[in-house]
């Protein structure tokens, strides 16, 4: 529920084109619906700026269906990690919806939620091809959440300069997310040459000693790179999601 439909709505009031009552019933749902099996938060984009965002794994299809039905109403829906039984659920009410089969993620979008221009710009970088997935997942939710986002992959420390042919392109963004396994030290490397904000996204890929992904955590902890934040490790919804968080309140 958007901030601009409750102030439509009180207008409506005032106006005499709406009733109290009516006004009362569309405002019963605001802090949340209960479903049954899920309370949804549909104050969360008033309180945050964002919608509720629904993480699919661990729930079947069928509920991922009902729950975009429900949020549906309200605007712009976004659910990740979702499988491609998921998505089939939900096109049976939202054939508008769309997946994103690498990024794992299904979108519904609301045109009112669309911004006229992208709130901002957000280089999503990966340091190999293997960790795309998480990349597409970070570079993903920044599109949907309104950020006009340009993707760097395949430009890993191993042979960097890839990575200079690209750095104009990356120091144009207003935030990097850096999205990489095996030792993660590409997050380290671009911290140091870029004056936008960082954040780091440490991926799983690699070999035994990466722990599934705990050794590039580390690294990221530890850079020596000022201005670099690190997410959990395959998190790129979160780096999208901090991005675009950075983004809205940029002047």
């Amino acid at each position: 529920m958007r901030e601009e439909y409750i102030r439509q709505l009180l207008k409506d009031v005032k106006e005499g084109k709406l009733s109290e009552e009516t006004a009362y019933e569309k405002l019963r749902e605001l802090p949340y619906k209960d479903i049954g099996f899920a309370n949804l938060d549909n104050h969360r984009q008033i309180r945050t700026g964002f919608p509720e965002v629904v993480y699919c794994e661990g729930k079947t299809p069928e509920q991922i269906r009902d729950i975009f039905a429900e949020l549906s109403r309200h605007g712009t829906v976004m659910g990740t990690r979702a499988t491609a039984a998921d998505y089939d659920a939900v096109k049976e009410v939202l054939p508008e919806a769309e997946y994103h089969t690498v990024a794992r993620i299904i979108v519904y979008k609301s045109i009112a939620d669309q911004p006229e221009k992208p709130i901002g710009t957000v280089a999503v970088v990966s340091a190999g091809t293997a960790d795309i997935p998480v990349a597409e997942e970070a570079a993903v939710t920044a599109q949907t959440l309104g950020n006009k986002v340009n993707r760097i992959y395949d430009v890993g420390v191993s042979g960097i300069h890839r990575l200079f042919d690209k750095l104009d392109l990356i120091r144009s963004a207003d935030v990097v997310i850096v999205v990489a396994g095996m030792e993660g030290a590409l997050a380290s490397v671009l911290g140091g040459l870029v004056a936008a904000p960082v954040i780091a996204v440490p991926t799983s890929v690699g070999y035994g000693a990466n722990f599934g992904g705990l050794s590039a955590l580390l690294s990221m902890l530890n850079s020596c790179a000022n201005g670099v934040s690190i997410v959990n490790i395959d998190n790129g919804f979160g780096a999208g999601y901090t991005a675009s968080v950075i983004n809205k309140r940029r002047p």
